[in-house]
């Protein structure tokens, strides 16, 4: 087997994990403090991807339009918290399931009406839109390191936030007892409009990094949520540090799965069939991992402490 290509499936798999961390990280934060189930972040992920689409085609440079839509997901974050998502706090699950699901709706209608049907292709800097050569000779493109390397920075800010900021000590506390951390004054309402506008950012900035590479489209955030909610369930609901190793590993297995399993199924079936089988069968085995976690370790593989 090429050992290029195997490192080289190895990037592209981080790559694919660091996008589902941005995005479950948020998720984890909400469900796992706020108990709140949000089927609509996957919206806020393809918002992301249309402000960034429409600011690069407007300004002419990706990464300042990467920066203006930054703050604008802060915005859009925090009208949603503030206008729907407060007032379905005390319901039971299923009420901001059904709820959630409507604002999928709602979203996508209104990003076809503003950005159209089409999507938006969004154009690389020169600087950007390259290769660079790794040891071995492995050549990797540009952007793809930009987004490992962004992931890991987000990853390593969310760390110091959450573990060594007081933010992050009253971020810890909600999720252990939001009762008591109400009880000492502090604003519970305040803390959940921040955490709410942090997730949508998370997701909004995963948005803006993919959609160089494949496009902003409409509907783009529904089919990617389900991984996020993999992702969560199996590194444990509301643990940051559970949602990025599990993040990595079920991008290992995707990329890994649908790179190298046909060469495998070759040695007992037909080359058509093992084409056509592996990427399925790389698809069920990030489900069979979640399964075999939730009959082992229902609480996930890194969960935070359990609330008082």
């Amino acid at each position: 087997m090429d050992t290029a290509l195997v490192v080289t499936q190895l990037l592209n798999g981080l790559q694919l994990g660091i996008l589902l961390f941005l995005l479950a990280s948020g998720l984890t934060l909400v469900f796992g403090i706020m108990d709140f189930v949000n089927l609509a972040h996957g919206s806020l992920y393809m918002i992301g991807a249309f402000f960034c689409g429409w600011l690069t085609l407007q300004t002419g440079d990706y990464i300042l339009a990467l920066l203006l839509a930054l703050p604008a997901m802060v915005v859009v974050g925090l009208i949603i918290e503030f206008g729907i998502v407060r007032f379905l706090y005390q319901r039971d699950h299923l009420d901001q399931v059904l709820a959630t699901f409507g604002l999928i709706l709602c979203f996508d209608t209104i990003v076809q009406i503003v950005f159209g049907t089409e999507g938006i292709t969004v154009p690389l800097p020169d600087w950007l839109d390259g290769q660079i050569v790794l040891a071995g000779g492995i050549v990797f493109p540009t952007f793809r390191l930009l987004i490992i390397g962004t992931g890991l920075a987000v990853a390593l800010g969310l760390y110091l936030l959450v573990n060594h900021t007081r933010i992050g000590m009253l971020i810890r506390a909600g999720a252990s007892n939001r009762t008591m951390v109400s009880a000492l004054g502090i604003n519970i309402q305040l803390l959940f409009a921040m955490i709410f506008a942090l997730g949508a950012v998370l997701a909004g900035l995963a948005g803006m990094l993919i959609s160089p590479i494949t496009e902003a489209g409409i509907g783009m955030g529904n089919d990617i949520i389900i991984l996020a909610f993999v992702v969560i369930i199996v590194g444990g609901i509301g643990s940051i540090k559970g949602a990025f190793i599990a993040a990595i590993v079920v991008g290992l297995i995707d990329t890994m799965g649908r790179s190298f399993l046909d060469t495998l199924f070759a040695v007992f079936m037909s080359s058509d069939a093992a084409e056509t089988s592996a990427p399925a069968v790389s698809a069920m085995l990030i489900y069979v991992l979640m399964a075999i976690i939730l009959a082992v370790r229902p609480q996930g593989l890194f969960p935070p402490k359990a609330r008082a």
